[in-house]
C-alpha cells in the first residue's frame, strides 16, 4: 500500500494516518485514528476509533462503565452488533446497525456502552466506529442531550455500484436530521469491486476513513482497510473498490473549528482551565449519575496539561 512519504506532489492527499490496535482485552482491538500524530483533527472531529470487528464468546461483551465528557458530541455508529446505551440524562438506547447514537456532552454527561443482556447469551459480534465531534465555543456548555435516529430516517444517495448514507450533517446535497451544532458530515459509503466514485470537495477539511477492502486512487495508489487518507483542500479525488472485494469507508470532516481546542481524557474544551474543573469534578463524583449503575471509571492520574489541538 502507498505510504504518505512516496505520494506525488500533484498528489490529491495532505497525510495517510495508519493508526496502531490497542487490544482492551478479550482481544477486542480499538483502533484509534484521531487524534495522532499526523493529524489531530479534521473538520471539527477530534476523535475516530475503530472498534472491532470482533466475535464475542457467550457470557462476554463490551463493559465500558460510566465515564464523563464535556465539550463535545459522541457519534457511535455500528458495521455489525448492538450496544446499550444508557446515561445521565436518562436515555436508554440499543444501537444497531446503520443508526446513529448523537450524544451531546455540553456542560456535562455520564454514559456507559455495554453489550445487553440478551445479545451476551449467544456469541455476538461488534464492529463499528465511534467518533467525537468538538463544539462550537457558543456551544460549550450547553444542557447535555441524547438523540437515537434510526437508519430508515437517515437520506441516502445511490448509483450502479455505489450505496451512501449520510450519518450527519449534509453531502451530496442531502441532510441528516442528526442535530449536529456545526458545518460538518459523515457518510458510510459501499462500493461494489470496479465501481467508483467521485468525492467533491464539499468542505475545507475531509478525509476518508477505509473500513473493508482497498481503495484505488488512481495516481495516488491503494490503500487498505484501516487508514485515514486526509484530503487536500479543495482537491476532487475519485475512488475505485480495487480487487475482488467490495470496498467500505466514511467520509469525514467539515469546517475548521473556531480556534484551537484542549483535549484530556474524555474532556474536550477552547479552555485549560475547564478541563481541569471538569476533572475535579469527576473526582468529586459532581457529575450526574446513571440511573440504575453504581459503578463508574475513576479519574486516571494524567501527568501534565491538557494537550491544544491544533
Amino acid at each position: 500500500m502507498a505510504m504518505t512519504d512516496q505520494l506525488p506532489e500533484d498528489s490529491a492527499l495532505e497525510i495517510v494516518v495508519v493508526p496502531r490496535s490497542h487490544d482492551l482485552g478479550d482481544n477486542f482491538e480499538v483502533r484509534r485514528a484521531l487524534p495522532s500524530r499526523q493529524r489531530r483533527m479534521v473538520g471539527p472531529f477530534v476523535f475516530l476509533d475503530q472498534m472491532g470487528p470482533h466475535v464475542f464468546a457467550p457470557g462476554r461483551g463490551l463493559d465500558v462503565r460510566p465515564h464523563p465528557h464535556i465539550g463535545l458530541a459522541t457519534v457511535t455508529y455500528l458495521f455489525e452488533g448492538e450496544i446499550m446505551h444508557r446515561d445521565s440524562v436518562g436515555s436508554v438506547q440499543a444501537i444497531q446497525p446503520g443508526d446513529v447514537n448523537w450524544m451531546t456532552a455540553g456542560s456535562g454527561i455520564v454514559h456507559s456502552e455495554r453489550t445487553g443482556t440478551q445479545a451476551r447469551e449467544l456469541t455476538s459480534a461488534l464492529y463499528g466506529l465511534q467518533c467525537w465531534v468538538a463544539l462550537p465555543k457558543a456551544h460549550e456548555e450547553c444542557a447535555p442531550s441524547f438523540v437515537h435516529v434510526g437508519k430508515d430516517a437517515l437520506p441516502t444517495e445511490s448509483d450502479t455500484g455505489v450505496a451512501a448514507r449520510i450519518v450527519a450533517g449534509r453531502f451530496f446535497g442531502k441532510h441528516s436530521t442528526v442535530p449536529a451544532l456545526s458545518e460538518l458530515f459523515q457518510v458510510d459509503v459501499q462500493l461494489l469491486p470496479g465501481h467508483q466514485l467521485s468525492i467533491p470537495p464539499e468542505y475545507p477539511e475531509q478525509a476518508i476513513y477505509i473500513v473493508q477492502g482497498t481503495l484505488d486512487l488512481a495516481a495516488d495508489g491503494q490503500y487498505g482497510a484501516g487508514q485515514l487518507l486526509v484530503l487536500k483542500p479543495g482537491k476532487q479525488v475519485t475512488v475505485k473498490a480495487a480487487g475482488p472485494d467490495p470496498a467500505r469507508f466514511v467520509m469525514l470532516g467539515g469546517e475548521p473549528m473556531d480556534g484551537p481546542r484542549y483535549l484530556s481524557w474524555n474532556f474536550v474544551s477552547s479552555s485549560a482551565d475547564r478541563i481541569e474543573q471538569a476533572k475535579e469534578d469527576w473526582r468529586r463524583q459532581r457529575f450526574a449519575g446513571v440511573p440504575g449503575e453504581t459503578e463508574f471509571i475513576p479519574m486516571p492520574d494524567i501527568p501534565g496539561k491538557p494537550v491544544r489541538y491544533p
